[in-house]
């Protein structure tokens, strides 16, 4: 039911509007006072209805910023947004769309110089360790020698009928050279470009809230762990959906089809030993949502994938390629420190076979074996130990077997804690400290060596800011210090990797400056 103070408005904007349209002692001859005034209230009704909406999303803003203040993300606001393998604003801090009708745009950027000792350009990134072969990340802060930014343009349009529609488009570069001209390296991408409308007038029942979208695009339900530049899950390609089906009071869910190609790969042939083949991966989604839980069940079938050499320098698996697979993952977003104080945390489990058993990238590894199995747990959280105290400290560990080998294993274990001290309004001293466990026996597979042992990294990071207050505020200015080390048997992993190669082998020093910004 409309407000009293709509009430109260709407005889005075009627009168107003008569006015305007109505001549004076006279009425147009093709058209009623009655049609008139029914064409006038339809507008005025709209018009409230989108006023209406506009304060629903103004409130639904503010409780973000109350939350960021802090130290909660902002769940209502969560949406789309981008793998954080290659990264962008966090899932805690980005929005489905834009808050008006019109053009809009956002932005993840960072840029940064990272030397070692000798004043060189040092080896860095969270995937630097052999764990990360597999996508065992390490903390980032303080390890990221690259410059990578995205760009998201947005045009939303509300229509008279209440229905609204999304056109995104995002590009993204990415280098890691310090050069101010890198067009020989630039990795400029295309990443999204997708279309999604929602509020359909014409849809009623359990489809009423529902949202329908077609393109290329990552998945709204996306959400990742910042500090270790991670997804948890991260599906995206070029395909249809819709999301938000009511299916009862407490239970919504959404159905994605997407398709991600694997082309250009050597195939398994007596007759011709260099043909190349290409095709399709298809993943089929169905994402539930029970108010806090997630819970996600994804198949794939990439048609004629099981013709791939997927280690053609030894021949070792390629019979035993798979062309399909399975996906499933539990996942719980709580609003507070793990029940122990303000905050929040999210916790989730994830399995896959097959072409599954990439269960962060999902159904983005062509060379996956048939008996491929993988386990993955990741649990983070942030809260504030004192008024300038904050912390967010992060587990991500994952045991796969059979992955490109018949009796292969990689298993390893990450822990992670992000640690802030608010000096002053413009300044905070950051701390990480990183470990990872790693036992890894590719059992020969692309010449790759049986290793066991740890990786040990500790940060320190005077950084500057326009405003202080919760881990999502940005811009930051940052001047780091780095020590990393771990045990040598990691040297000999791969001959092709920075572990080992000439002046890394160890108990390394690394410094540096970065500038991260979103909004």
């Amino acid at each position: 039911m409309p407000s009293p103070s709509r009430f109260s408005r709407r005889p005075l904007a009627v009168a107003v509007a008569l006015a305007m349209v109505l001549p004076t002692g006279a009425i147009a001859a093709d058209q009623s006072i009655e049609d008139r005034l029914a064409e006038l209230e339809a507008r005025i009704a709209a018009s409230e209805r989108r006023a209406s909406q506009a304060e629903q999303r103004a409130a639904q803003a503010e409780a973000a910023l109350q939350n960021q203040q802090m130290g909660q993300p902002g769940s209502s606001l969560q949406v789309a947004g981008d793998e954080m393998t290659a990264p962008g604003i966090p899932s805690e801090v980005r929005e489905e769309d834009g808050e008006a009708d019109g053009l809009s745009m956002s932005v993840y950027a960072r840029s940064g110089l990272l030397l070692g000792t000798d004043r060189k350009s040092a080896p860095g990134g969270p995937y630097l360790t052999p764990g990360g072969r597999s996508g065992g990340a390490v903390g980032r802060l303080g390890n990221e020698p690259d410059t990578y930014v995205e760009t998201i343009f947005d045009y939303n349009q509300r229509y008279e009928n209440g229905t609204r529609a999304l056109y995104r488009v995002m590009i993204a570069d990415s280098t890691t050279t310090s050069n101010d001209w890198t067009a020989e390296e630039s990795q400029l991408n295309l990443r999204q470009a997708f279309v999604e409308f929602s509020d359909l007038s014409s849809f009623t029942g359990p489809f009423r809230d529902a949202s329908i979208w077609a393109g290329k695009r990552f998945d709204r339900d996306n959400f990742d762990i910042h500090w270790l530049d991670s997804d948890v899950i991260f599906l995206a390609g070029t395909g249809a959906g819709i999301y938000d089906v009511s299916v009862t009071d407490s239970w919504d869910t959404s159905f994605s089809l997407y398709g991600r190609s694997f082309s250009d790969y050597p195939v398994v042939t007596d007759e011709q030993p260099d043909l190349e083949g290409s095709t399709d991966n298809l993943i089929l989604t169905s994402n539930n949502r029970f108010g806090p839980w997630q819970v996600m069940v994804s198949g794939m079938s990439a048609n004629d994938n099981d013709e791939r050499d997927n280690d053609p320098a030894n021949n070792l698996a390629g019979d035993n390629v798979a062309d399909s697979g399975f996906h499933t993952m539990v996942a719980y977003h709580g609003d507070s420190f793990f029940g122990l104080g303000e905050g929040s945390y999210k916790a989730a489990l994830l399995y896959g076979q097959g072409l599954g058993g990439e269960v962060k990238s999902l159904g983005s590894d062509g060379n996956l074996n048939e008996d491929a199995t993988t386990t993955r747990v990741a649990l983070y959280g942030t809260t504030y130990l004192a008024p300038s105290w904050r912390i967010a400290p992060a587990l991500l560990a994952q045991t796969s077997s059979d992955r490109y080998a018949n009796g292969d294993s990689y298993d390893w274990a990450t822990l992670n804690a992000r640690l802030a001290n608010e000096l002053t309004d413009n300044f905070e001293m950051q701390y990480e400290a990183s470990y990872q466990w790693m036992d890894l026996d590719p059992n020969g597979y692309a010449g790759l060596n049986n290793v066991e042992g740890g990786y040990t990294r500790l940060t320190v990071a005077p950084t500057f800011k326009p405003q202080v207050g919760g881990f999502w505020e940005r811009p930051e200015i940052r001047f780091f210090a780095t020590w990393s080390d771990w045990d040598d048997e990691l040297n000999r992993f791969s001959d092709e990797d920075a572990l080992g190669s000439d002046g890394f082998t160890g108990s390394e020093w690394t410094f540096g400056t970065q500038m991260e910004v979103w909004f």
